[in-house]
C-alpha cells in the first residue's frame, strides 16, 4: 500500500474525529490569499489536487516524505486527444514521475541532496520551497511552481535555485527530455506525441543572494511536426491573471476568513475546468475521468446557473453551449434526453435510463437564463425549458410526482420509481420558468399554468414523500424508504419548508452528519459532497442561519485547511475524494443563494433574503456580475431585528433598503 492510499483510507477516520477538534490545522491562510503548509513535523504526508486549462488538466499527487524531501507524481489529461473507444473516459492520460531536477548539480553535488521542504503554497498553482545545506559545498533554496497552461496542452514547471550561502555556487543543468509516441490504433487521430522538456541547460555561477530561473514542461500533440514552444514566465502571468480575475469578481466579505477564502478558491476550481472541444467549450467535472463531455446534473443543474454571477464569459459560453447540446435531443416521442453528451458532442451516455435529467436541465436552464439576462439567449433556451417541463409533466405518476428510473447517483443507492430530488427540481423549474415566461412575453396563461402546476406538485410532494423516518418528521426519499438519506435536504433548497424542523434535525443528527458532511445514507460510510453543499444552502433558505453558518465553517475548515485541500470533493470511498469541478460551483451557490438568498425573478430583478449571522454585524458580496450589471451588496445590522441592505452599481447608482430579519425584498436594477 503506498502512502497516498494509506492516507485516503485512514483519512476518513482522522478527519471525522480530529480536524475540527481545535484550532490546529495542517494549512493556514496567508496574507496574500495563498494557503500555506509550513512543514515543521507531522510528516510524512501526501495529498492530491487537480488544476485545469482549456486543453489540459493535471492531477498532482504531492507530499513530503519521512526525510522531509518533496515527492511528486504528475497525472496529465489531454481532453482533446481522444482515444479508442471514444467514450466518456477516452481522453489521453499519462502519469509520470519524471523529475527534471534529477540531473542538476550544485558544486558537483545533487541539487536535491538532503533537501528539506520549508513550506508549500496553493493559490491556483502549487508552490514548494525547500532548503539544502551542504556545509562546505554550499547552501541553497529550491523553489518549484506547477500549474497548467491556460491555452496550451502543457503542464508548466518553474524552478528557482537561490544561493543562500556565503560562497559561489556552480550549477550544471544537463539537457533533459523525453518523448513518447502512443499506439496509433488506440488514438482517434492516430499516434499522439508526448514530450517532456527541460527548457534551459548549461553551466551557471551564482554569487551569494543570486537566483537562477529555469523551466520544464510536459505536453502532447497530434502531429509530430507541430512542436510546442513555451515561454514559462509568460504562462505564469496568464495563469495568475486568470486566477486574479476569478478571485476579484463576486468577492465575499464576512468576519469568517475561512469561509471567505474557501469561497474565493471555489471560484478557481469551478471556472478553470472548461475545455476547448470540436463541440465547443465544455465544462467537465475532471477527476481523471470526465472530460470533453457534459452531464445534466454537473453542468446543467450544478454549475451553469452560477456562471453569470462571476462574470466569466467563457463560463457563460460553455453553459449556453451545453444547453444547446441537450436541446439536440428534444423529440416528439417524449423519449428522455440523455444523461450525458460525451466525446466532444459526438456520442451520448444514457446507461441507467432516465435519472430525472429533464428536471435537472429545466431547473438549471431557467435559473441561468434569468441571471444571465440576455434576451436572445433566453429565447433560444425557451424551447428546451418548455420541452423539459412538459416531459416531466407527462411523467407524473398516480401520486402526482415525477417518475424516473433512478437519480443522479445512478443506482449506487436505491431511489425507487419516483424520488424526492427529481420532483423538487421540477418544482423549482416551474417557478423559475413562470418568471422567465413573463420576462419573455409568453403570455400570462403560460406563467399561470406553471405556477398552478408548481402549487399542486408541492402538495403532492408532501403527501407522497412526507414521512417519519427514524423518528424524524422529514421525507422518505422514495416510497418505502425507511432509512435517512442525505437528499432529504433538497426540498429546503427549493423553498419547500413544510418539514424544515424535522429535516434539519435529521440532517445534523449523528445518523447523517460527520466532519466530512452528510453520509449519503445513514449507517453507511459513503459521503458525496454535493448533498452536503445542497443541504447547507437549504438550511440557510429555511432560516436556520446560526446552525448553517456553524456547519459551513466546520465543513470549510476541513476542506480548505485540513488533510485534503483546498476544494470541495466528489465522494468517498468512490473516486478517492477527487476535486470534481461542479461541486465547487455548488459551494459558491451556498453563498449567493443561501447566505444572501438571491433568487432571480427577472432580467434586472431578484429577490433577496439575507441570512446574517447574529455573530456578524455586516457581510458583503462585491462585484456581482449577474443581471447584466456589476454591483455590490452590503448587508448590515440596523437595530434590533432589522437589517439594512445597500446596493451599489459600478456606475454609482445606489439604493438602500431597510428590512426585518428573515424577510424578503425585491431589488430592481433598472
Amino acid at each position: 500500500m503506498n502512502l497516498l492510499n494509506a492516507f485516503l483510507i485512514g483519512g476518513f477516520a482522522f478527519m471525522t474525529s480530529s480536524v475540527d477538534a481545535g484550532d490546529t490545522t495542517r494549512w493556514h491562510i496567508a496574507p496574500d490569499n495563498q494557503i500555506i503548509w509550513s512543514v515543521n513535523g507531522n510528516i510524512p504526508h501526501e495529498d492530491h489536487i487537480e488544476m485545469s486549462g482549456k486543453t489540459v488538466s493535471v492531477v498532482l499527487r504531492y507530499g513530503v516524505n519521512s526525510k522531509g524531501a518533496f515527492c511528486l507524481n504528475k497525472s496529465i489529461v489531454w481532453p482533446g486527444l481522444r482515444t479508442i473507444p471514444n467514450n466518456t473516459h477516452a481522453s489521453l492520460m499519462r502519469r509520470y514521475d519524471w523529475n527534471p531536477l534529477a540531473g542538476v548539480t550544485v558544486n558537483g553535488r545533487s541539487l536535491q541532496s538532503d533537501e528539506k521542504v520549508k513550506e508549500l503554497g496553493i493559490k491556483g498553482k502549487l508552490k514548494v520551497s525547500s532548503v539544502v545545506n551542504q556545509g562546505y559545498y554550499g547552501e541553497w533554496e529550491i523553489v518549484r511552481e506547477y500549474f497548467p497552461s491556460t491555452e496550451f496542452p502543457a503542464l508548466i514547471e518553474l524552478y528557482q535555485v537561490i544561493n543562500k550561502g556565503k560562497n559561489l555556487l556552480a550549477v550544471e543543468i544537463p539537457k533533459s527530455c523525453f518523448s513518447a509516441q502512443t499506439d496509433s490504433s488506440k488514438g482517434v487521430k492516430g499516434t499522439y506525441f508526448i514530450e517532456g522538456k527541460l527548457w534551459q541547460n548549461g553551466y551557471f555561477t551564482l554569487q551569494p543572494g543570486d537566483t537562477l530561473n529555469f523551466s520544464a514542461s510536459i505536453s502532447a500533440r497530434d502531429s509530430e511536426t507541430s512542436c510546442l514552444v513555451l515561454d514559462a514566465c509568460e504562462e505564469r502571468k496568464k495563469r495568475d491573471s486568470q486566477v486574479d480575475f476569478w478571485m476579484n469578481n463576486l468577492v465575499l466579505e464576512t468576519p469568517d476568513s475561512i469561509i471567505n477564502q474557501m469561497f474565493a478558491f471555489s471560484k478557481i476550481r469551478a471556472c478553470e475546468s472548461i475545455y476547448e472541444t470540436q463541440g465547443g467549450p465544455m465544462h467537465g467535472p475532471g477527476g481523471e475521468s470526465y472530460y470533453a463531455a457534459i452531464w445534466a446534473n454537473d453542468q446543467a443543474e450544478y454549475i451553469n446557473p452560477y456562471f453569470p454571477y462571476i462574470g466569466y464569459e467563457y463560463g457563460n459560453i460553455s453553459a449556453l453551449n451545453s444547453f444547446k447540446h441537450f436541446a439536440r435531443f428534444m423529440n416528439d416521442e417524449w423519449k428522455p434526453i440523455p444523461s450525458s453528451i460525451v466525446a466532444e458532442g459526438l456520442d451520448i451516455w444514457a446507461g441507467v435510463g432516465d435519472r430525472g435529467d429533464a428536471a435537472m436541465i429545466a431547473y438549471g436552464a431557467s435559473r441561468y437564463a434569468l441571471a444571465r439576462a440576455n434576451r436572445e439567449e433566453a429565447e433560444e433556451l425557451w424551447p428546451l425549458i418548455s420541452w423539459c417541463l412538459e416531459y416531466c409533466h407527462r411523467k407524473l405518476n398516480e401520486g402526482g410526482v415525477v417518475a424516473s428510473d433512478t437519480d443522479e447517483l445512478e443506482n449506487r443507492f436505491p431511489s425507487g420509481d419516483a424520488n424526492l430530488c427529481t420532483s423538487s427540481l421540477y418544482y423549482d423549474a416551474l417557478i423559475s420558468a413562470a418568471y422567465l415566461a413573463k420576462e419573455l412575453g409568453k403570455g400570462s396563461n403560460v406563467a399561470n399554468t406553471y405556477r398552478k402546476q408548481a402549487a399542486i406538485l408541492r402538495k403532492n410532494i408532501e403527501v407522497y414523500f412526507g414521512s417519519t423516518v427514524e423518528g424524524y418528521s422529514t421525507y422518505a426519499y422514495y416510497k418505502g424508504n425507511e432509512v435517512l438519506r442525505s437528499w432529504i435536504c433538497i426540498p429546503l433548497t427549493m423553498g419547500i419548508d413544510e418539514r424544515k424542523e424535522g429535516t434539519i434535525q435529521a440532517l445534523f443528527s449523528p445518523r447523517l452528519w460527520t466532519e466530512n458532511g452528510l453520509l449519503t445514507q445513514a449507517g453507511s460510510e459513503t459521503f458525496w459532497d454535493r448533498s452536503t453543499l445542497y443541504a447547507l444552502r437549504g438550511v440557510y433558505a429555511a432560516g436556520e442561519t446560526e446552525k448553517a453558518t456553524e456547519y459551513l465553517h466546520r465543513y470549510s475548515k476541513t476542506r480548505l485547511l485540513g488533510e485534503h485541500v483546498p476544494y470541495a470533493i466528489e465522494a468517498w470511498p468512490e473516486g478517492e475524494q477527487r476535486h470534481l469541478s461542479a461541486e465547487s460551483g455548488l459551494y459558491g451557490r451556498i453563498i449567493t443563494e443561501g447566505l444572501f438568498g438571491i433568487r432571480p425573478v427577472g432580467f434586472k430583478s431578484f429577490m433577496l433574503t439575507p441570512r446574517l449571522s447574529k455573530k456578524w454585524n455586516q457581510m458583503a458580496l462585491r462585484h456581482v456580475r449577474a443581471f447584466g450589471a456589476d454591483f455590490d451588496l452590503i448587508i448590515q445590522r440596523h437595530g434590533t431585528g432589522k437589517l439594512q441592505v445597500i446596493m451599489t452599481t459600478s456606475h454609482g447608482k445606489k439604493k438602500v433598503y431597510d428590512m426585518k430579519e428573515g424577510k424578503t425584498i425585491t431589488i430592481n436594477l433598472n
